[in-house]
């Protein structure tokens, strides 16, 4: 009885992650971690930080989350950057979100955080030269913004007064969905399943 009721606990587990996605089913979440190694070139700083992306694409809205710390030189601007070329022989890229920096970053500190959500059909929220660049309209230009995040061709760096071409940097990486993690543990759930059924076929 008690074997029967632990499968019973595995199922409804699955169930239950199965029925998350639908809430979350148009929402992409991107992190990364800010270093000075991953700069190019890259560079001794000791200051680190993290960023998180989440786009709505009900809303077309996208969220920046970001905090840092150890900075050697005062934060100059920020911005996100891409999408790099392919192949990436010199992986840098221009500004593709607002320019100098982004609204309401915080300037001047060597730690810090920010957050704030960008109506991504808006000019504002990008560079114009991003505009431009891709397109010459806002809705090319954010289908290109878009596939470079889930290609993993964007980066978010923060630019310094001791390193003006960017101190700490990351490329944004796609959190899997929780479709994905639902898979995952079913994978994880199947042979305890079978054991349990074997077990019971004995008793």
């Amino acid at each position: 009885m008690k074997k029967i009721s632990m499968l019973g606990c595995a199922a409804l587990v699955c169930v239950s992650l199965h029925s998350v996605p639908s809430a979350w089913a148009h929402t992409s979440i991107y992190t990364t971690i800010l270093n000075g190694p991953n700069e190019f070139p890259a560079n001794p700083s000791l200051g680190v930080g993290t960023a998180k992306l989440t786009v709505d694409y009900d809303l077309l809205t996208m969220r920046v989350e970001a905090s840092f710390s150890g900075l050697t030189g005062n934060t100059s601007a920020s911005h996100i950057h891409g999408p790099i070329p392919e192949p990436p022989a010199n992986p840098l890229a221009g500004v593709a979100t607002p320019t100098p920096t982004f609204p309401g970053f915080p300037l001047g500190v060597k730690a810090g955080s920010y957050d704030q959500t960008f109506d991504m059909t808006s000019a504002s929220s990008y560079n114009p030269a991003f505009v431009t660049a891709n397109g010459g309209t806002i809705g090319s230009a954010m289908n290109v913004f878009f596939a470079g995040l889930d290609a993993g061709k964007m980066y978010l760096n923060i630019h310094t007064t001791n390193t003006p071409g960017g101190e700490i940097r990351g490329f944004f990486a796609l959190v899997p969905e929780p479709s994905t993690l639902s898979l995952a543990v079913m994978g994880l759930l199947a042979p305890l399943a079978r054991r349990y059924r074997r077990a019971a076929a004995i008793n």
